[in-house]
Formats: structure tokens, sequence, C-alpha cells
């Protein structure tokens, strides 16, 4: 993996671990990876992916302060507005979007990412159950692997976007008892891990959990067709998500140790 250039790309120190293991912290212009050993951390990593390694949090980003929360960058989105919180990144889905999109600063395929999301009550009523929180992994070019949760339908579906705007519904969860409504927090998790040996080397394997609860589990043969790197999560509505508000906390981005 490698980290964007793109807005901040430090690294947030966090309160807790999540991981037994460090996080990769970088301050702003200070401490860069160099290529030989960037290619060294993404060949092992790579490796340990398809060895069920425990895994190691390469990034945290709480939230809780101005500068953490211009870390995210927006992917996608015509009309997407931020800000509004002091301890939140929120998000404000403008007129004519279905959908903003923001990325982390890490980027890279064998990934899992995590983040506490919110339906606000500030969404209009008749809105609400259409909108969707979501994860993404492998983003770029319109094309992603992506976990949307309906809060108001307790719905989850685990979804493949290609380049051509072709949507494939790897799975989908109906009365999920994890999936929390209007104002509570949803803990989404989404992870695509390359498989490296066995029958099915070379595709990737996709799992998804909402609360802990499995949601999503599928081993996909056509990897190979997403060819973007970017990490992060969206907001958004199958049609037109105008007036949606959504809040996401606690992002964090792990990868298969290679120890």
């Amino acid at each position: 993996m490698i980290f964007a250039t793109g807005g901040k790309t430090h690294f947030t120190p966090p309160r807790t671990h999540l991981s037994r293991l460090s996080v990769f912290r970088v301050g702003p212009m200070k401490t860069r990876f160099t290529a030989v050993a960037l290619a060294a951390a993404v060949a092992s990593l790579a490796l340990a992916a398809g060895a069920g390694a425990e895994l190691i949090s390469l990034y945290r980003n709480p939230m809780e302060s101005k500068t953490q929360r211009a870390e995210p960058v927006k992917l996608s989105g015509s009309r997407c507005q931020r800000g509004g919180s002091s301890h939140v990144f929120r998000i404000v889905v403008g007129k004519k979007t279905r959908e903003c999109s923001y990325r982390t600063p890490v980027i890279g395929r064998d990934l899992q990412v995590a983040a506490t999301m919110r339906l606000l009550s500030t969404t209009p009523k008749s809105l609400r159950p259409k909108v969707f929180l979501a994860l993404n992994l492998r983003a770029g070019g319109g094309s992603r692997y992506q976990l949307a949760v309906y809060p108001l339908q307790r719905k989850t579906q685990l979804r493949k976007y290609l380049a051509d705007g072709e949507v494939k519904y790897l799975k989908i969860e109906q009365k999920v008892p994890t999936v929390q409504g209007v104002d509570k927090a949803n803990e989404l998790r989404l992870r695509a891990f390359n498989v490296t040996s066995g029958p099915d080397k070379g595709s990737c394997r996709v799992l998804a959990f909402v609360g802990g609860e499995p949601v999503g589990d599928f081993t996909d043969r056509a990897a190979g067709e997403l060819q973007g790197r970017a990490t992060g999560f969206a907001v958004g509505a199958a049609k037109n998500a105008k007036g949606a508000v959504a809040s996401v906390d606690d992002v964090i981005v792990r990868a298969p140790s290679p120890f």
C-alpha cells in the first residue's frame, strides 16, 4: 500500500490501538517510505494476505480535530458539503448528486477499512429509507467494492461496481439486527484480500460486517476488473440523495501483518 499525496497525509495517533502491533505515524513532509522500502512492504503484506495473518493498523482517524477532519479527500460526487461538527466528519449531499465519496490517505490492494457512521435526523424523513452508508475498497475510475448499509431498512448490500457503471450484487442481507436507525452508530467493516494459494489463488475474498455481524463473504474470481486502490467511505441513495446528512467517525485502515 502507499499513502496518497492529496490533502493531509500525516497519520493521526490513536488514543487506543485496536491491534497489539504498532500504528505507522508519518509527520507531514518529514518521514516518507523510500521506493525500495515501499516495494518490500507491499510484497510482504501481499504474501501475508493469504495466510490468515494478524492485522496491523496503518491509519486511524478519530475526527476529533479540525486537522483530522481535513484528511479525507473527496473522491466522487458533484455537490458534497463537509464539516459542521467539532467531533465527527459530517457530510451533506447536494442537489443532483447520488453519492458523496471520500478517500483516506491510504492506497493499496489488500486492506480492511472500518468506520462508525450515522444517518442523521436532519435528513428529510421522506429520503431516510433510501439512504445508505457505505465503505469502499479498491476504488478508482468509478469501480470499487462497496458495503452499503440502509439504516431504516436494516438491509445491507455487498456490491461490486465496474468502471462502465455496471453493479454486481455479491450479497444482500435483510433484517440485519446490528443495523441501527437514525442518529445511531453503525459500525461498518469491509475487507478485500487476494487469495495467494489453493484452488482460489488469484481471486479476492471480500468480507463485510456490521457491528460484528457477518453480512457478506464472497470470493471474486474476477478481481482484476478493479484497478483502483483507494479506500474510504460514502453516503448516497439509488437515484438522488439530495438532503442526506450523515456523520463518519473513528476511521481505521488495516493490512495483513508481514510478521
